[in-house]
């Protein structure tokens, strides 16, 4: 197989294969949105074709298996494509899943939780591979090393950094979501991932009430207060509603207070996007308004 898992190897040749032969890659962890890169990618499909071939696996009942090119497919098959160009090559599970990962790590962007879990699973595939007998290549990598130290090699990330993606994968949903989207940074959710599943169910109940995202050192006390049995929703409120370093000018409203001035059942997330589009709304008035009182003392 070509160093490069997209790359066309010696004896390989390009065929094309039927829509509905192709599935999806088992617990694919990258996520296959509608987004703005998706458009840029559909519209250059539109106008050059297809330029790099699926790679796929043969799997039971006559279909094949996606390795590479989960985006390419979706935007084809919005496009109108009845057959798409493949690569077919027949994989084991384990080199499967670690060829998945190592094309996919290729993208530009790519989501905390969706390195967290494609590390994962190749973590997991390489210990598979690395306990049989004859592993090949993988085998040879492996003497006197760990794991983590292989894949820091293929990755181009410290061992201490894949370490921490693959304990950020421990992380609930709600939390990874917000790791996603930014409402909470890395090394805070690192650390919380740390505490018990309810914990972290209790973290996000607790971000709620204080309309606040924990920095580093408020989850190293919750994490510590998780190790001795004490951590309690009360305690996740008060810690996150400490006024942090830096922020001692911070405007804080309690949900109590707002919830007078919107409709029953509206979301703390809610509440904030109106009050928002609010604001923009008063100021692109003002600039408005501002306008129109230069045009009068110029004319006067």
């Amino acid at each position: 197989m070509p160093d490069d898992v997209n790359e066309i190897g010696a004896d390989e040749r390009v065929v094309e294969i039927e829509m509905e032969r192709l599935r999806e890659f088992r617990n694919h962890p990258f996520k296959v949105k509608a987004d703005q890169q998706m458009l840029q990618l559909m519209e250059s499909i539109g106008q050059y074709g297809i330029l790099n071939p699926l790679i796929v696996r043969p799997i039971p009942e006559g279909v094949y298996e996606i390795i590479s090119g989960h985006r390419r497919k979706y935007a084809a098959q919005q496009l109108g494509y009845r057959k798409l160009p493949v690569i077919i090559r027949v994989l084991k599970d384990e080199d499967a899943i670690i060829s998945m990962v190592d094309s996919n790590l290729q993208r530009e962007m790519i989501r905390p939780s969706e390195k967290a879990f494609a590390y994962k699973m190749k973590y997991e595939a390489i210990k598979r591979k690395s306990g049989r007998k004859n592993g090949g290549q993988i085998g040879y990598l492996f003497l006197g090393r760990k794991t983590v130290e292989v894949m820091s090699d293929e990755a181009k990330e410290s061992p201490k950094q894949i370490q921490r993606y693959l304990k950020i994968a421990e992380l609930t949903p709600e939390l990874l979501e917000m790791l996603d989207d930014g409402v909470i940074a890395f090394n805070p959710a690192y650390e919380a991932s740390f505490m018990k599943e309810e914990e972290q169910k209790l973290l996000v109940q607790a971000m709620d009430y204080a309309q606040a995202s924990p920095s580093i050192s408020q989850t190293q006390r919750m994490k510590k207060l998780s190790r001795e049995g004490t951590l309690t929703l009360s305690k996740m409120q008060d810690i996150l509603s400490e006024v942090k370093k830096g922020e001692i000018n911070r405007v804080i409203f309690k949900n109590e207070q707002l919830y007078q001035f919107f409709p029953k059942g509206y979301t703390p997330e809610q509440m904030k996007k109106e009050i928002l589009e609010m604001l923009k709304h008063r100021i692109e008035l003002s600039c408005e308004t501002d306008g129109k009182e230069e045009q009068l003392q110029w004319r006067r």
